[in-house]
């Protein structure tokens, strides 16, 4: 690896940023040190075979990642049995496939595309999703003010959100999005309670769990348990276990129960963001399932790519 020169370090690098992009970690952990003071690869054949690929290809990036996601290793399931984990718990042989927490681009995508929110256009200027009022406060040369769109380009892809350094959109930075000031490589992925918050109340999120909570009372039948069946399904491509349909709809009756005695608590609830509630549903019933899908929002599995 200490060899690497021009573009053959270049090949060896794509190849390497493409396998940690769908895995979740490269054929070397030092993404951004491939060489003889980094890792060196745990498999430089395939790692070789790769670059060279991706020559042949004509530096084909599209070709290269299409022929890693349609491979028989990207399509393996995540689970494995006692024996495989104890021997490579890392994954570093590729023996199965990787489960990691969605970057924070696509926590947010997930949530809006769950919901029926997503907006899928392509290309243009920046957007600006919701933030708090006053986080610009200290950023002068010149003042500055973010200002929320209060159209389409409110749901748009997190690729699309206006990026200031220094200053790095809440609900990004606290899923570990790289504020740009320097080079990231990879990315760090943590786990703490800032993210279950954000999920729980960020206006984004909210809004997106009342869009959610509406799909599951048109779309997912008739009766309780149907419902948190198709808002499960949905969102994790599975049916509830019983403890969960349990705790579900337990959460459920309690919500309209409250709501129902507290009419003005649901219309604020749900009058987050500047989408406008469907007609047809009642405030409380609307309320209370809106926290059943902020509830289903938050699961660590609908947040993980498995």
């Amino acid at each position: 690896m200490a060899g690497f020169q021009g573009q053959s370090a270049h090949r060896a690098c794509f190849c390497e940023s493409s396998v940690e992009a769908v895995f979740g970690i490269g054929l070397s952990k030092v993404l951004d040190d491939l060489g003889a003071q980094g890792e060196p690869p745990v498999n430089p054949a395939l790692l070789d075979w790769l670059a060279c690929e991706f020559m042949d290809s004509g530096w084909d990036v599209k070709h290269m990642v299409e022929l890693i996601v349609t491979s028989h290793t990207y399509r393996q399931i995540s689970t494995a049995p006692k024996e495989l984990l104890a021997r490579d718990p890392d994954n570093r042989e590729l023996a199965r496939q990787s489960r990691y927490r969605l970057d924070a681009e696509l926590v947010r995508d997930n949530a809006l595309s769950i919901a029926g929110l997503l907006v899928p256009k392509i290309g243009g200027p920046s957007v600006k999703p919701y933030q708090p009022a006053g986080y610009w406060e200290n950023l002068n040369f010149p003042v500055r003010e973010w200002q929320n769109d209060t159209n389409e380009n409110q749901w748009r892809r997190g690729l699309y959100t206006w990026w200031q350094r220094s200053y790095l959109q809440p609900s990004m930075l606290a899923f570990d999005a790289p504020s740009r000031e320097e080079c990231a490589a990879e990315r760090v992925r943590s786990n703490i309670p800032q993210q279950a918050l954000a999920l729980l109340n960020d206006p984004t999120y909210v809004e997106a769990a009342r869009a959610f909570a509406a799909r599951i009372v048109k779309e997912g039948g008739s009766g309780n348990a149907p419902r948190i069946t198709w808002a499960y399904r949905q969102a994790l491509g599975r049916a509830p276990r019983a403890d969960e349909m349990q705790v579900t709809t337990e959460l459920l009756e309690k919500h309209l129960a409250l709501f129902n005695n507290d009419p003005a608590a649901a219309a604020e609830l749900i009058k987050t963001g500047i989408s406008k509630p469907p007609e047809g549903i009642p405030a409380a019933d609307l309320a209370a399932w809106t926290n059943v899908a902020r509830l289903i929002l938050n699961l660590h599995e609908t947040i993980t790519r498995s």
